[in-house]
């Protein structure tokens, strides 16, 4: 029995938050939008924090406690280290309840990151 859950795709739209760059095969980018672009990819670069990334993405409901996805094999404060670059990025939101830290991986993010990845339909 698969333990795999799909996701619906979520159009950046229905979020209210406007996609950070075109395709790439739209146009070339601004430096601006190289710039955001970049530092999503750089954060997700390293293995530490792909694999919390996905541990964010993938945990029941959409959000996970530190407690739950810290077990990476390193130690705690690298994993509070990588999880602050992934939100400087702007690839995971948080939220403390009581002691503990929630992360969420940001929708619209997912969405917008899928879209710049897109090819643009031929013609």
């Amino acid at each position: 029995m698969s333990n795999t859950k799909v996701l619906p795709l979520i159009e950046p739209a229905s979020q209210g938050a406007a996609p950070c760059c075109p395709p790439l095969t739209e146009r070339p980018f601004s430096a601006d939008e190289a710039e955001t672009a970049a530092r999503m990819f750089k954060a997700l670069g390293d293995p530490v924090r792909l694999r919390l990334f996905s541990l964010v993405a993938s945990h029941e409901g959409g959000e996970a406690c530190v407690c739950d996805i810290s077990d990476v094999g390193v130690s705690q404060p690298t994993v509070s280290h990588h999880l602050k670059k992934l939100k400087d990025a702007g690839l995971l939101t948080s939220e403390r309840r009581g002691t503990w830290v929630y992360y969420r991986v940001e929708p619209s993010v997912l969405a917008a990151m899928g879209q710049l990845l897109t090819l643009r339909p031929a013609a």
